[in-house]
């Protein structure tokens, strides 16, 4: 069932509770929910409780919100990464933090706005995809470099760019099947999916 206005729903982390946080807070929340092709202006606008007009005192338009929710996104989730690596001078640990980092991303406290992020990316502009991507190459570079890393001591045997894509793939599902309050605790689906792929 779809939340009918925006005090029926929980806060995402990257985004805070000014005017402008709530809009993106609320555009993160139905892009989700209905996708971005269903949801209307006035829709959104009447979510977050204001005049439709307001809604463009903040953004150029539709598009320019959905490239906010993404850009607030990945920025927010790239700073997380940083820290997962910074935890730890023991690469498999690295790769391990990295895999519970993007788990908490996607199942947890961005969530909704991951999930955007993830399915919604054509739907963006052409200019707005390629004013992101650079931001998206930074965070996937992230991962990259721990991935060579781990290939250079032999611990992986196979292209670091294919296998990061089979380890986001897999990790971007979970969103559609995990439940934090279900069989397994976020840990234990970090170790499952670090021994998976480190077998």
């Amino acid at each position: 069932m779809i939340a009918t206005s925006i005090t029926e729903i929980e806060p995402i982390a990257c985004f805070d509770d000014s005017p402008r946080g709530r809009l993106l807070l609320g555009a993160a929340y139905l892009f989700h929910k209905q996708g971005y092709a269903k949801t209307t202006v006035r829709e959104l606008a009447n979510f977050i409780g204001i005049q439709s007009g307001s809604l463009f005192h903040h953004f150029k338009s539709k598009d320019d919100i959905l490239a906010n929710v993404m850009h607030e996104t990945i920025i927010y989730n790239h700073a997380r990464l940083e820290q997962a690596v910074a935890k730890s001078d023991n690469l498999e640990q690295q790769l391990k933090n990295l895999i519970h980092a993007e788990l908490t991303s996607i199942t947890g406290d961005t969530g909704s706005a991951m999930a955007v992020l993830v399915y919604e990316w054509f739907a963006l502009s052409k200019q707005r995809q390629d004013e992101l991507l650079k931001l998206r190459n930074d965070y996937e570079n992230i991962w990259l470099n721990v991935i060579e890393e781990l290939k250079v001591l032999g611990k992986i045997q196979h292209d670091a760019f294919i296998w990061r894509r089979l380890l986001g793939g897999a990790i971007a599902w979970t969103v559609t099947w995990y439940r934090p309050d279900g069989k397994i605790s976020l840990d234990e689906l970090t170790e499952m999916v670090w021994e998976m792929v480190m077998r």
